[in-house]
């Protein structure tokens, strides 16, 4: 791949990946996936066009060169979500490109990605959520790690964390306080509120913790004393939803849904709740309309005496 594309390219990667993180604090796993997809884009059109892709080459892309490239995609299998991502990523290049190298991008960001259906968060029912903490309580023998399993899952639909957010917790953040700083997805901050369900999940598992919960060091422990890993919250997830009979979309990730999509039932505005789970774009949040719609529509359904 280093003979398909020039130096000056991979060096505008680079230039163009500094960027991202200084001016858009962009997170370093979009980053390594954006230069990903970049690379991959200039090394089919190398192989498309015949020749090294350089700076003067990438100005040069036409209509019928992305259009191949699409046609590419498809042929591999590459799902439509997929697909827009890279296009999304090819188009950000090519506009900073563009503006620093003083050409026509039109003919990439003219390019339309494949239309897809984006899959509605699966939610808890309110009662579920409630059976799912208790249940996970019961599946470790060892007091602190039931207590901390506990823990975990309370913040996370709580608070309506990603599960890097929660164990991103530190022993500085407890006792926890009214209000926790998250730092989310690409830096950035945002105020979440602690339920007082949450913040006694929790000094329930520090008072049975046998570790010494240092600020610094992280507040949820493996069985080690070591950072715990997500994928035992996800396991204990799995056996507890098992127990119950929930369905596989009753994931650590499905608590996030859930409390947004409770908050909204409950009368939430869609502005408060894109702030308490740190969406950049309300477009993100209006997702949980649609479940709501669902709910409501399975509800009338149920209750109305023609949906009988």
């Amino acid at each position: 791949m280093t003979l398909e594309i020039s130096p000056g390219a991979r060096d505008a990667l680079q230039a163009w990946g500094d960027h991202m993180r200084a001016l858009d604090g962009a997170a370093e796993n979009t980053l390594t996936a954006y230069a990903r997809d970049v690379t991959a884009f200039l090394a089919f059109q190398a192989g498309h066009r015949g020749g090294p892709m350089g700076l003067a080459e990438i100005g040069r892309l036409r209509t019928a060169d992305m259009r191949a490239w699409m046609a590419d995609q498809r042929l591999r299998g590459t799902g439509g979500r997929s697909v827009a991502r890279h296009l999304s990523a090819v188009k950000s290049f090519a506009r900073w490109l563009s503006e620093r190298e003083g050409f026509d991008p039109t003919a990439i960001l003219s390019t339309r990605a494949p239309k897809f259906r984006k899959p509605l968060p699966r939610p808890l029912a309110k009662d579920a959520a409630k059976d799912l903490i208790e249940t996970v309580g019961m599946q470790h023998d060892t007091p602190w790690i039931a207590a901390r399993d506990v823990a975990v899952v309370t913040v996370l639909y709580g608070c309506g964390l990603r599960i890097s957010e929660g164990l991103g917790l530190t022993g500085g953040d407890a006792p926890l306080a009214d209000v926790l700083r998250i730092k989310g997805k690409g830096g950035k901050e945002r105020l979440v509120p602690v339920l007082p369900a949450a913040r006694d999940a929790v000094e329930r598992y520090i008072a049975a913790c046998p570790f010494d919960l240092t600020d610094d060091g992280p507040l949820f422990r493996g069985a080690r004393g070591g950072p715990l890993n997500g994928r035992i919250v996800a396991g204990v997830m799995t056996r507890a939803r098992m127990q119950l009979g929930l369905p596989a979309s009753a994931t650590p990730h499905a608590l996030r849904h859930s409390f947004a999509t409770h908050l909204l039932e409950a009368g939430g505005d869609l502005r408060s709740i894109q702030e308490l789970l740190g969406h950049a774009s309300l477009s993100t949040t209006q997702a949980y309309t649609a479940v709501d719609t669902v709910h409501l529509m399975e509800t009338y359904a149920r209750a109305h005496p023609h949906g009988r």
